[in-house]
């Protein structure tokens, strides 16, 4: 058996995600008794799901520590403010000057109280946004992961076309017609060069979407496509409008339905 045509056609992604058979669990347990290349084809991928959950977790705001610690513990904040010393000359003045200077101090506390709030409010409201984003961030790829574990979802395995070509696995549901690439190996590309998922049904191409190579992303949500005889990815120009430029085909998958 060549153990690397068995690790690229799709096992150790279906393995992984749980969409393998029990039959198919059992082999390819038994395979990483025997071969140190499959364990750890499946430690890396495993690896690369979790750091894209982890890179993806939200992140509370630097300052939350410095502002519970006081709290807890109820640490006066340290008063900074110059003491004014008045000594007035006579004493019907005095009070006059000290109705004064209790008004200024007064408008000049409550203009920093104002402005601290403001900043604050500021603060909060962006890391609001932050937290939010990165939750429904969170949300998104959950339900990508939990689409992937439908056991009625296809594999397509892409097959590279030429030495160092990039792979990746499509997991295809042509129920809802949801298309999602699994990356394996998509090496960064020139900035103006992007990748492209192509649909082939009867001999025509259906866009399926751009993207950028590298390994910022492991599963990518492409297009839909209800009906297709087999997947292809090649490399365009940045942005690409038009057809796909069959010299730059890197892989293909046959639907095999």
């Amino acid at each position: 058996m060549n153990i690397q045509e068995y690790i690229s056609n799709g096992i150790v992604e279906s393995y992984v995600l749980g969409l393998a058979s029990a039959k198919e669990r059992i082999e390819f347990e038994k395979m990483c008794t025997q071969y140190p290349e499959v364990v750890k084809a499946r430690d890396d991928f495993e690896q690369a799901i979790e750091k894209q959950a982890m890179e993806n977790a939200p992140v509370p705001p630097a300052n939350v520590k410095e502002k519970i610690w006081p709290a807890i513990y109820q640490t006066p904040a340290l008063n900074t403010s110059k003491i004014i010393s008045m000594e007035p000359t006579t004493r019907s003045s005095s009070g006059l000057r000290w109705i004064a200077a209790a008004s200024i101090i007064l408008f000049l506390a409550a203009g920093y109280f104002a402005y601290n709030f403001y900043n604050q409010n500021k603060k909060l409201q962006n890391s609001n946004k932050d937290l939010e984003a990165k939750i429904s961030e969170k949300d998104s790829l959950l339900e990508e992961q939990k689409i992937i574990n439908d056991p009625n979802v296809t594999v397509v395995s892409m097959v590279g076309t030429k030495p160092g070509a990039p792979s990746a696995n499509i997991y295809w549901d042509t129920t809802s017609a949801n298309v999602f690439l699994v990356v394996k190996n998509m090496p960064k590309l020139a900035s103006e060069k992007q990748y492209q998922l192509w649909a082939l049904l009867e001999g025509k191409p259906i866009d399926l979407g751009l993207f950028d190579g590298g390994k910022d992303k492991i599963i990518l949500k492409m297009n839909n496509v209800q009906k297709a005889d087999a997947f292809a990815i090649t490399i365009e120009e940045k942005g690409n409008k038009g057809g796909p430029n069959l010299e730059q085909l890197q892989s293909i998958g046959k639907t095999k339905l």
